[in-house]
């Protein structure tokens, strides 16, 4: 039997060839710009909670009301649209990063740094910890893909063309992005690797399930979702040693410039996707 690509899936246009398609294919592209965009979640995530001082809960709330936004936009369109789906991703990405720092982290000294006493308006964390953050959250995605398959809709998101499996397909995202964030904020702050050796531990894992691709033992849609949750550890560190500065193991780039920068590439790619999709629907024949 011939195993779904779920990692690279160049066929999964051939799949939906029938209905419509409303999620994109998962090829290298697709996971280029999920690493620029979960990296740019964190940083622009910490550049409205921290840089502005909007604080976590006001931060987390606006987030939140955006990602709605994007998704009431993106659940609503006739067909796959690189814009609307990749601006789901970016604000998964960044509600993701603030929701898992108000769960994990509180008004400490340890958080709040330059003598701060607070950040924002509000609470300014539960102060659960990476730990019991994680396993919350890890807890919620078991419990998202628990309902998902009671549903009996597919996992694979080159066939994903219902409202019902998308709807449950954000879900996993969002909460599998906060995930991420807990398990990225763990190795940079707490791990004792630092922000490169997180990013490269992850880099790592990411390696490893390219080459578990060719077991046939192993199926592709487990490693597609693993994949898809450690991209976000990965943009995790990789923002973090971007923005954080130099005597704390970063490169002091700043969370403004280096969203500048990823919102830029991110565009371009996604700009170029656009272009591609436009003119696959073109030389496709009306029926």
């Amino acid at each position: 039997m011939e195993r779904p690509e779920l990692l690279t899936d160049p066929s999964a246009a051939n799949r939906t060839r029938s209905v419509v398609k409303r999620l994109p294919e998962v090829t290298l592209a697709f996971w280029i710009m999920k690493i620029a965009a979960t990296t740019l979640g964190e940083t622009a995530g910490d550049l409205f909670a921290q840089t502005l001082r909007l604080g976590y809960f006001l931060t987390t709330v606006a987030l939140f009301l955006l990602f709605v936004v994007t998704l009431v936009a993106q659940l609503g369109a006739g067909r796959y649209n690189p814009f609307l789906y990749w601006a789901v991703i970016l604000s998964t990405s960044m509600a993701g990063t603030t929701m898992s720092d108000f769960m994990n982290r509180d008004a400490g000294a340890k958080y709040l740094s330059g003598g701060a006493t607070s950040l924002g308006w509000g609470p300014q964390g539960l102060g659960l910890g990476y730990p019991a953050g994680a396993a919350i959250l890890i807890s919620v995605l078991l419990a998202v893909f628990a309902v998902w398959r009671l549903t009996g809709t597919t996992f694979r998101i080159g066939d994903i063309v219902t409202f019902r499996a998308e709807a449950l397909f954000w879900s996993a995202i969002l909460v599998s992005n906060t995930l991420g964030t807990s398990m990225g904020d763990f190795l940079s702050d707490s791990s004792g690797l630092g922000y490169g050796g997180g990013a490269l531990l992850v880099t790592g894992a990411l390696a490893v399930l390219v080459a578990l691709m060719r077991v046939p033992v192993v199926p592709n849609v487990l490693l597609f979702w693993i994949a898809f949750v450690l991209t976000r550890p990965l943009g995790a560190t990789a923002g973090d040693l971007l923005t954080k500065p130099a005597d704390k193991g970063g490169l002091n780039l700043g969370t403004m410039g280096s969203s500048a920068v990823l919102l830029a590439v991110l565009v371009g790619m996604v700009a170029h996707a656009q272009i591609r999709e436009r003119r696959t629907a073109t030389a496709q024949p009306r029926g």
